[in-house]
């Protein structure tokens, strides 16, 4: 089944969401703990129906919300668009090319079920029809809403949406909400084409995580939904993968969580001292302006039980048995669920869970490998790249996941290609298994040069962990990093203690340091007692 952000409720994700079922993922979360509304929507006489569609859904809407829709046209959900401040770059869905299903631009058949929009079928989509945005995929509290593509696939792709049951437009227009993990978690954790497959700490474990898991969202702990971190104001969000604050140092009056507030930052609600005043938090706090909170409290992504996606293979895709496309499932990960290992309109994959990060020191600026930057094909291509180093007083140390796969590229021009995967002609390789025609296609509908000759390229992208803190007493050790052998052995150019030097170095000025402290104590002892003894 080749998904990409598909919304729950589709057979491959079994129960998460399931439609058929009265309690989504985060009903007790509205009802006990986060707020209490003030309109009962299904009384509301322009709601009353009947309703055929989304846009006529919309419609009432924005009747009243009347502000929503000039709001919601400007931001990335809707537009797939981005232009960096910093480094000048055009980003955004409908522009980048990425080493999990290549490109959405060319592919809105597929890949719109995650765009906040409905009829998005090409590039050349008319932003400006209010009409077509999708309110209920944010707002739904049914559970039992979903999204079909809006143009057909081909034979291998027809069976994606069979057997379910037609959306009753009317109930689900009368129960909305604000955004819970169940609305957001349709499309976040289920990227690139499945559970987990993207980011590695987004994951359907999410919506009810054990605390072990994530300390913010589980139920034992503070059963936060996305938007208390991700706060919107006006249709738009605290917190960015394009463009990142990876060292905040603003003068937060640390509002609670869910108010408002400009970052979705640790220490947006934590402060820059983070640690309870004692030697060890003095130490600990001491590490915040070099160290992301996130490389000690996050000791490992992809954990709960549902693995991520670490490798593709591209060039394994198109085999057949008895002239179909097949599918073979050869991991069993944690929860005992099975993953596919070789789909024939993907290609080969491979599975990892509670992965240690990768570190690099990083400025929260990255920079991206786009549809025309050419590139040396006797290396890998790294889809983005950081900017960070351990001189900038900007960069920390952050945790990220390293995706590694071998895709196609346009090998007279030396640049990546846009793929033309989705559709029912014969020349969508999710039905005819032609990269010729598919790379051919993809690249001519968007108008950009090809040389006609194809060839495989390795390539990574790195992917930033920012969920799945775990409980602080599964923090990352510090002996874990200060360690010849450690996590950060990798990352040079910084003396780092325990890593370095010589043990009876380290030892020396671990002495020294006691022995400051010891005589710092001694001192103030001394002089509490000859205090004492004058008093008395």
């Amino acid at each position: 089944m080749p998904t990409g952000g598909v919304q729950p409720g589709i057979s491959e994700y079994k129960d998460i969401g399931n439609p058929g079922k009265v309690d989504n993922p985060v009903t007790k979360l509205d009802k006990d703990k986060q707020r209490k509304f003030t309109t009962d929507h299904s009384k509301l006489k322009e709601l009353q129906g009947p309703f055929n569609s989304g846009p006529e859904v919309t419609k009432a809407c924005l009747g009243c919300h009347n502000q929503a829709g000039d709001q919601f046209v400007r931001n990335k959900h809707w537009t797939w668009s981005y232009k960096h401040p910093v480094t000048g770059q055009q980003l955004g869905k409908d522009y980048l090319v990425n080493n999990f299903c290549t490109n959405a631009r060319g592919n809105e058949g597929m890949c719109a079920q995650c765009h906040a929009g409905y009829n998005r079928t090409s590039p050349d989509y008319d932003l400006s029809k209010q009409e077509n945005i999708d309110c209920l995929v944010c707002h739904d509290a049914t559970g039992k809403y979903y999204k079909t593509p809006p143009t057909k696939g081909n034979k291998a792709c027809s069976v994606m949406f069979e057997g379910l049951k037609p959306i009753d437009w009317t109930n689900v227009a009368q129960h909305v909400r604000l955004p819970a993990r169940s609305n957001c978690g349709g499309c976040h954790f289920f990227g690139g084409g499945g559970d987990n497959v993207k980011h590695g700490d987004l994951s359907s474990v999410l919506f009810h995580p054990p605390r072990d898991v994530d300390v913010h969202m589980s139920e034992q702990g503070e059963n936060f939904a996305c938007i208390i971190c991700h706060v919107g104001e006006g249709h738009e969000w605290a917190g960015s993968r394009y463009n990142m604050i990876a060292k905040d140092e603003k003068e937060h009056a640390l509002p609670k969580p869910g108010m408002e507030r400009e970052t979705a930052t640790c220490e947006s609600c934590h402060g820059d001292k983070p640690h309870p005043l004692s030697v060890k938090g003095l130490k600990l706090n001491d590490h915040v302006d070099r160290v992301a909170c996130e490389s000690c409290h996050i000791p490992a992504f992809a954990r709960g039980g549902v693995a991520t996606k670490v490798d593709w293979d591209w060039r394994t895709a198109g085999r057949l048995r008895n002239g179909e496309g097949y599918k073979e499932e050869g991991y069993q990960q944690g929860n005992g669920e099975w993953r596919h290992t070789y789909k024939s309109i993907k290609g080969s994959f491979k599975y990892d869970e509670n992965v240690k990060p990768l570190y690099r020191w990083f400025n929260g600026v990255m920079r991206y490998t786009t549809i025309d930057t050419k590139f040396d094909p006797n290396k890998p291509v790294e889809i983005n790249y950081f900017s960070g180093d351990p001189g900038d007083p900007d960069s920390r140390i952050w945790p990220f996941k390293r995706m590694h796969t071998i895709q196609p590229y346009d090998k007279g021009n030396n640049t990546l290609v846009y793929m033309h995967l989705w559709g029912n002609d014969d020349a969508a390789f999710w039905g005819n298994y032609d990269f010729a025609k598919a790379i051919k296609v993809g690249m001519e509908k968007n108008g950009i040069p090809y040389s006609g000759e194809y060839g495989f390229i390795e390539s990574y992208s790195y992917w930033p962990i920012n969920h799945m803190v775990a409980p602080k007493e599964k923090a990352v050790a510090c002996d874990e990093c200060h360690s010849k052998q450690g996590r950060l052995k990798e990352l040079k150019g910084f003396y780092m203690p325990g890593r370095d030097a010589p043990k009876w170095l380290d030892m020396l000025g671990l002495l020294m340091i006691v022995g400051s402290l010891g005589g710092v104590a001694g001192h103030g002892l001394l002089r509490i007692l000859l205090a004492w003894r004058r008093k008395h």
